[in-house]
């Protein structure tokens, strides 16, 4: 029998009309203020997560530690027109663990054109289920140490080497969720990987303790010699301050290290993992209230010059992730 929620899930999943083809475009409700720049042909959000609505064929992971309400591709193809991005890299979240069904619905559903991913893998995932998902677009894998509360440096060096060696050979990259204080004492380490590897949203950074706070220096050191990209995104969870104002040294200093090893994502939907609040991890926990018109408009700020935001959203990600 097909129910509803069946039937939402198997839309969402369907193939989508481009963005000439679309005769209109939805309002995307997290962008509020108009974009104040011109954002370049070629644009990628490299940091957005698909949650379908149909959890009996999606299914949750069940030692997740929070629940959030669905993202259907659809609502991202919405969102991305809105900000004039043409392509778009979608990250497997903790709340799906080893699961990449609900990424790989939303490639399949936006086309391997405009959609790439980043899987994240276990014991149990195969060398052909790495090969079925470099097929269908998977360009990395990753680590979500941050999240899953993982903060040893010793226990997260050694997963490091487990993950880099299940991706040997293949044109893969190590995406990273994670701490300074992680990265810092395996500088040595992540500078020697035989793959790139990716930091999120500011290597973990607090705006508040600015450039020079303790492993940031090693952050940009990486950054500087090629050996590391990070995603300048997800300011919300970088700054607390109104407007992320305490962002743009952090921003400003990646940009001056080397602006080859930038990309810039949007993090939506901005889902909340904030386990302070008393909800259980089964209980929908709401997103964070983000106007994403603001955020991206950040990066005129941070980043002035047109060419080198063209570095930063367009030419980066086409290498990293395979664009054409």
């Amino acid at each position: 029998m097909l129910t509803r929620r069946r039937a939402l899930s198997l839309a969402a999943a369907a193939p989508l009309a481009t963005h000439a083809q679309a005769a209109t475009v939805r309002a995307a409700p997290t962008v509020k203020t108009p974009l104040a720049f011109r954002v370049p042909a070629g644009a990628t959000d490299c940091h957005v997560h698909i949650i379908m609505p149909d959890e009996a064929a999606f299914p949750l992971y069940d030692k997740r530690v929070y629940t959030p309400p669905p993202a259907t591709p659809r609502q991202l193809l919405d969102f991305q027109h809105a900000l004039h991005m043409d392509h778009v890299v979608i990250v497997t979240p903790s709340f799906y663990g080893t699961d990449n069904r609900a990424t790989l619905a939303g490639i399949k559903a936006l086309g391997t054109r405009r959609a790439r991913g980043v899987a994240v893998i276990g014991d149990a995932t195969t060398p052909a289920d790495l090969d079925a998902m470099a097929k269908a677009g998977i360009r990395g894998i990753r680590m979500n140490l941050e999240t899953n509360g993982i903060t040893d440096p010793e226990a997260s060096g050694r997963q490091i080497d487990a993950m880099v060696a299940r991706i040997a050979g293949r044109p893969w990259h190590l995406q990273i969720y994670t701490r300074l204080s992680v990265i810092a004492p395996l500088k040595d380490k992540l500078a020697s990987l035989p793959v790139p590897v990716v930091f999120d949203h500011f290597a973990g950074a607090d705006a508040a303790k600015g450039p020079q706070q303790p492993g940031f220096d090693t952050v940009l050191d990486l950054v500087k010699s090629g050996k590391a990209y990070v995603k300048i995104s997800g300011s919300y969870r970088a700054s607390k301050a109104p407007g992320y104002p305490d962002v743009q040294p952090l921003a400003q200093a990646l940009i001056a290290a080397n602006p080859e090893r930038l990309v810039w994502g949007s993090d939506w939907p901005h889902t909340n993992s904030d386990q302070g609040t008393g909800r259980k991890p089964s209980d929908i926990a709401p997103p964070y209230d983000i106007d994403d018109g603001a955020v991206l408009n950040l990066l005129a700020a941070w980043a002035p010059d047109a060419a080198t935001r063209k570095r930063i959203l367009v030419d980066n990600p086409r290498r990293l992730y395979g664009f054409t």
